[in-house]
């Protein structure tokens, strides 16, 4: 059976709100809607998402597809960058390149990579740990802490490399008994098991 690690796609920007309250945009909507009626959505047995509202906007449309609820873990957050705030995409670039390059440093406050890593590859663990491994399961989350996971999982250091094609709304999948991804970054709504 596999699991799925989605992250949510693409946000309405807006510097005067905080990026955790930033919700879909209508492409990520569309695509969200998309990847909600593929046949193998209603295979999904249980989704579990980060409480940032475009993650739980995500998991809301992928549950009603798959005619299941969804559940809300506050420990998957995207890494914490609160203390820079918006970032003009060129700058905030250049940050997400030093926050994989560096990992065991922090850039101007965010939450080390090494840190990001450890909090959501033990949430998953904790999740999985109780889980019925013959039953599908989606975690729909963020990039950053998506690609951490992704290191981990794989079995190779925290690198940008590891990283989402830009815009977000992909997935990888991983199968349940081992944990190991069975295939790279896939835009969620082409995904086919």
């Amino acid at each position: 059976m596999f699991g799925l690690y989605l992250t949510h796609p693409q946000v309405k920007i807006d510097p005067l709100v905080p990026v955790p309250q930033w919700g879909l945009s209508d492409v990520g909507r569309k695509r969200a809607e998309q990847t909600a009626r593929r046949p193998w959505i209603r295979s999904l047995k249980r989704i579990v998402a980060s409480n940032e509202v475009k993650a739980v906007e995500t998991a809301e449309i992928l549950a009603t597809g798959a005619g299941i609820g969804f559940e809300r873990v506050e420990a998957m957050h995207e890494n914490d960058r609160s203390a820079t705030g918006f970032l003009e995409p060129t700058a905030f670039e250049a940050a997400a390149d030093r926050f994989f390059a560096h990992p065991e440093e922090s850039f101007h406050g965010w939450e080390r990579a090494i840190d990001a890593q450890k909090r959501i590859v033990e949430a998953v663990s904790r999740i999985l740990s109780s889980h019925d491994p013959r039953q599908p399961i989606a975690f729909v989350g963020h990039g950053g802490v998506g690609t951490l996971l992704k290191c981990h999982l794989s079995g190779v250091p925290i690198a940008r490399s590891s990283d989402q094609p830009g815009g977000g709304g992909y997935l990888f999948a991983f199968a349940l008994d081992d944990r190991r991804p069975t295939c790279s970054w896939t835009a969620m709504e082409h995904w086919q098991p």
